[in-house]
């Protein structure tokens, strides 16, 4: 492999014809089906399947097929599948479906107009995870331009991965024939801890997401008339909470939300952190004066990781401040949203705070904890010798320093799924969400450099994927 032959051609395929057609993906507000109950009718998944296949075709490899696969009541799957002369097959995953807009944008900046400034693309999807089909077909193709065998390699690329993946599965399962059992499992839809390093992703938790509602009255009463009377169902959710989580220190209660963490994963956690250091909680927004729940690097990369974890992310029942009368409230819900270690079991952890939650209510409140989903985390398998060196070599090629890595918060359902499936499997998850990309936020960015060379390097690792054992 010619190493600079390699980084030119990715480098040019990204200025001839990613960022363009990037620009254009940024401008479809393709909302996951969780955010957007009809985007059937709406029709904007379908334009973002339709752009990513032409653009597919447009740069397609000899004997390449391309795809949009429907199942019934389902979001579009993109199915790609190139040739190898390699009997085998690799798997390199992404997604097409995004979060939405929420609020706080720079001036210039907003989540559906492409802005391209100092090396970076801003908009809504193009990092998380627009450029995994560009980057996935041209590894794939900087290949072909060298005649460097590779496997049989097949692309998918899902509608509703931001929704927990719920139409994945079907997929999987009619499709399975097609893709047969992948030895190696790409997915470029993870975080790195720089711009400076090949970050791989070692495990990543799960997620459980529901709906705690408290119920005290039929109708809204006079706050006057009827407090002292009748206990607020806000005092009565602040108590209901108090029983899954330490207010003071944020240490959930459950038992059952808890795992032990492997001595391998403790290590990576503080490489990772000698290499970070305060990064870690300074690419996060802090207003002036908040401070980290630690100034220990390595602690808070263990417990943004691998600790279980409650955020309150939605609200209802309150009217807005400028609506709030005097008025005892009927009733108050929030969604909730527990970061579940890797390698917890969702499913029992949902019905342990289901119990805990719905358990002696309160004065005889009518109390509910409806669960959204529950969705495991993963934990990678140890890694091959081949993986390692090449990931390690790739890093070297493309970043100039050695590769690195650290388990990501955030869950990606498919990788459980796909473990499971395929235990034998190697996997190399690795993304481009560094440092205030901020997916899911305001202001999310795809550092332009940082694609090239992940690009760069996910074409080493399927090389040597091909040459491993020979």
């Amino acid at each position: 492999m010619n190493i600079d032959q390699l980084r030119n051609f990715v480098g040019q395929e990204w200025d001839r014809s990613v960022i363009p057609t990037l620009c254009e993906y940024i401008r479809i507000p393709n909302k996951s089906v969780h955010f957007d109950p009809h985007w059937a009718e709406h029709g904007h998944m379908e334009r973002a399947a339709q752009l990513l296949k032409s653009w597919c075709e447009a740069n397609a490899i000899e004997g390449m097929t391309v795809e949009i696969a429907r199942l019934p009541n389902r979001t579009p799957l993109l199915f790609i599948e190139v040739p190898g002369q390699i009997d085998d097959c690799v798997l390199l995953y992404g997604h097409m479906d995004k979060q939405p807009e929420f609020t706080g944008w720079d001036p210039g900046l907003s989540p559906w107009t492409p802005v391209l400034r100092d090396g970076r693309l801003y908009g809504r999807g193009g990092a998380d995870d627009g450029y995994a089909l560009f980057g996935s077909l041209v590894a794939l193709r900087a290949l072909a331009a060298q005649g460097i065998p590779h496997a049989r390699c097949v692309i998918l690329i899902e509608g509703s991965e931001e929704s927990g993946s719920p139409d994945l599965p079907a997929y999987v399962d009619a499709l399975g024939s097609r893709i047969g059992e992948p030895s190696l499992v790409v997915c470029l839809d993870a975080e790195c801890g720089n711009y400076d390093q090949f970050w791989v992703t070692n495990s990543l938790r799960g997620n459980l997401l529901g709906t705690l509602r408290v119920d005290v009255l039929r109708e809204g009463v006079h706050s006057g008339m009827a407090s002292g009377i009748v206990a607020s169902s806000f005092r009565i959710l602040r108590t209901l909470l108090d029983r899954v989580e330490d207010a003071s220190t944020g240490r959930l209660l459950v038992e059952e939300l808890h795992a032990s963490i492997p001595d391998e994963r403790l290590e990576q956690a503080r490489a990772a952190a000698r290499v970070l250091g305060a990064s870690v909680y300074e690419k996060l927004p802090l207003v002036t004066g908040m401070q980290p729940t630690s100034h220990d690097p390595a602690q808070l990369l263990i417990d943004s990781t691998w600790a279980p974890t409650l955020s309150v992310t939605g609200v209802d029942g309150m009217p807005s401040l400028e609506n709030a009368g005097n008025v005892l409230r009927p009733f108050t819900a929030v969604k909730l949203s527990f970061r579940l270690p890797p390698t917890v079991d969702a499913g029992r952890a949902a019905k342990a705070v289901k119990d805990v939650l719905e358990r002696d209510p309160p004065y005889g409140a009518k109390v509910s904890f409806e669960i959204t989903s529950a969705m495991n985390g993963w934990n990678a398998p140890p890694t091959e010798p081949w993986l390692a060196e090449a990931i390690q070599s790739a890093s070297s090629h493309f970043f100039g320093r050695d590769a690195m890595y650290m388990g990501v918060g955030g869950t990606i359902p498919f990788m459980g799924m796909l473990n499971e499936k395929f235990p034998r499997t190697q996997f190399l998850v690795t993304g481009v969400l560094g440092p205030h990309s901020n997916a899911h936020g305001p202001n999310e960015f795809l550092d332009i450099e940082t694609g090239k060379r992940v690009t760069a390097c996910v074409a080493e690792v399927i090389a040597a994927h091909a040459k491993r054992g020979r």
